[in-house]
């Protein structure tokens, strides 16, 4: 421990057995890049495809809500059961009410927000990681980001919210107001009408509000952020996690309560949230063998983007593997791609991906001190890998 800090708390999880197993992103079938589509689908949207089957259970609707909070993975309801008697309730609903998705890869916000917008896998829409290297070397991150690079080019691909609103949708997208016009509020949500809210009560009233004015089929997104925050400052079950949790709850009764006729309510997340204890982290500055070659690091703790060398990939693959054996897959590019993990990979889109992949398993982050704030090895509770904790994200529908 450094001198005159404090040690790091970990609380437990509660995670059960099998939620640490690797969990691949369902593509076309059952993933948050099917979620837009078949709400599209539903509302007349020409060309969208509902291999969901969200009309089964939302014939007559005219009216739907999304809400992504942030960091509620599948994994995370029974620990927030005892402090959220409203999702709890929402939770015991059956299958008709009652789904899983995964989101994509790698299991981070920026990746799920886009891929959920835009309604593709992230290989397509080309939002790959936290942060990931630009061609011109310097590293992006996708939370702190404006307009270099110009979003509108970076992420191609029209959203779902464009073809909504082209077609005649009402829509509406709710989020924090430090967001608007930031480079992954114009990636992602690109196409609807900017309203901000800078709370929770604030955020059920001013989706409920979309959704009831004008006549015609509207389409409404509302993002909220604070378990996912609480999470990683001081880790899932934590006192302040549990207050969150508690708001998330406080948020959906208003919203439930509210919705008016012909509407529906879909409730999901882009990601869920382990708790990493001290012995779980590696860090680069403790062994230059794992430096060797790299010329930049990008991703995130679970999910590592090492950009090497001319020629040094294999050996720096090579160090890795020897240094984490069982605690990682480090993968090249090339394989990372192969395997599916971001759905088809443009070779525009390719080398925003490192030349060596590191995707962390179990409870192991790499900490990259010197390459990214101190803060990133402070944390909790992370996520971006491949686990089904992180991966499994739940599809509540409320009507």
């Amino acid at each position: 421990m450094t001198e005159g800090r404090a040690p790091l708390v970990v609380p437990a999880d509660h995670l059960p057995a099998g939620a640490l197993t690797p969990v691949w992103p369902a593509y076309g079938t059952g993933s948050l890049a099917d979620l837009l589509p078949g709400v599209c689908a539903l509302l007349g949207v020409p060309g969208a495809a509902d291999v969901l089957d969200l009309g089964a259970h939302l014939a007559g609707v005219d009216r739907i809500a999304v809400l992504l909070v942030d960091g509620l993975g599948a994994y995370q309801f029974p620990v927030m059961a005892p402090h959220a008697p409203t999702l709890a309730g929402l939770a015991a609903g059956g299958p008709d009410r009652v789904r899983t998705l995964t989101c994509g890869f790698p299991s981070t916000t920026p990746v799920s927000l886009v891929t959920l917008g835009a309604g593709t896998p992230p290989g397509a829409h080309g939002i790959l990681g936290f942060t990931v290297r630009k061609p011109d070397g310097g590293i992006l991150n996708h939370i702190h980001w404006d307009d270099d690079p110009d979003p509108r080019d970076w992420q191609p691909v029209p959203t779902r919210l464009e073809a909504a609103a082209a077609a005649g949708v009402a829509v509406t997208a709710v989020t924090r107001p430090e967001f608007e016009g930031s480079g992954l509020t114009v990636s992602a949500n690109r196409g609807a009408v900017f309203a901000g809210a800078a709370d929770h009560p604030t955020l059920a009233d001013r989706m409920l509000a979309a959704l009831r004015a004008g006549r015609g089929p509207a389409l409404v997104y509302g993002y909220h952020p604070d378990l996912d925050k609480a999470g990683h400052e001081d880790g899932v079950d934590s006192p302040s996690w549990r207050a969150a949790a508690r708001g998330v709850d406080e948020l959906l009764d208003r919203l439930v309560t509210g919705l008016p006729p012909g509407a529906a309510l879909l409730v999901t997340a882009d990601h869920g949230q382990l708790n990493v204890p001290a012995d779980g982290r590696v860090d680069l500055a403790d062994d230059p063998a794992l430096t060797d070659g790299v010329t930049a690091v990008a991703g995130e703790p679970r999910v590592r983007y090492l950009h090497t060398a001319d020629g040094a990939r294999d050996d720096v693959a090579a160090a890795w593997r020897e240094r984490l054996g069982e605690r990682a897959w480090v993968l090249t590019r090339d394989e990372a791609i192969g395997q599916g993990w971001f759905g088809p990979v443009p070779p525009g889109h390719a080398g925003r991906i490192g030349d060596v992949v590191v995707v962390c398993l179990d409870r192991t982050v790499v900490v990259a001190s010197g390459w990214e704030p101190p803060i990133v090895g402070r944390l909790v509770a992370y996520h971006g890998s491949v686990t089904a904790a992180e991966m499994t994200v739940p599809l509540l529908i409320v009507r």
